[in-house]
């Protein structure tokens, strides 16, 4: 049987399972020896504003929200600096904050995400994709990776030094 599988902006009537999805994440980037996310950032605050700003997507199955990501335009201040080049110059998507349930962990969420995201950014005549992670996220890596994403240096953000990848869509 196969599920249907949607990308939706996010609202306030999310906001606690979006919450929770992000602590989950937090907790596994802890377990991994990460230091990313483990300074107080993200938090419910930050979720609200994503929503606020309509920054905030939900990746849902069956109605049931699976991941959660901010995707903004044109607009991450920290990016006008990288030690390195980006592949244009054009408009932009950034994604950040991407957390996956722990339900549907394993699934390949997180690639799926990134396949609505392409439509997306196509259906909105929008170049590229950037986005950036630490240097130890090694799922995130994998998956930039497997996505045909290209490694353009490094951006300094949310109080460290980030890989920063580029995607070409139109």
């Amino acid at each position: 049987m196969n599920s249907e599988i949607q990308l939706r902006k996010a609202e306030m009537t999310d906001r606690d399972v979006i919450w929770d999805i992000l602590q989950q994440a937090i907790e596994r980037r802890r377990k991994d020896g990460s230091t990313q996310w483990q300074n107080g950032y993200p938090n419910i605050d930050t979720v609200e504003s994503d929503i606020t700003k309509e920054f905030g997507y939900v990746l849902t199955v069956d109605g049931e929200i699976a991941v959660y990501a901010a995707l903004i335009l044109n607009d991450e201040p920290a990016y006008s600096t990288i030690e390195g080049a980006w592949l244009s110059n054009g408009e932009f998507v950034v994604i950040h904050r991407v957390a996956v349930d722990e339900k549907f962990a394993g699934q390949g969420m997180t690639k799926k995400l990134f396949d609505h995201i392409e439509d997306f950014t196509k259906s909105h005549g929008i170049q590229s994709i950037k986005v950036d992670t630490n240097f130890d996220n090694i799922a995130m890596l994998k998956i930039l990776e497997s996505k045909g994403y290209t490694y353009c240096g490094e951006v300094y953000l949310a109080g460290g030094i980030r890989k920063a990848f580029e995607k070409i869509i139109i």
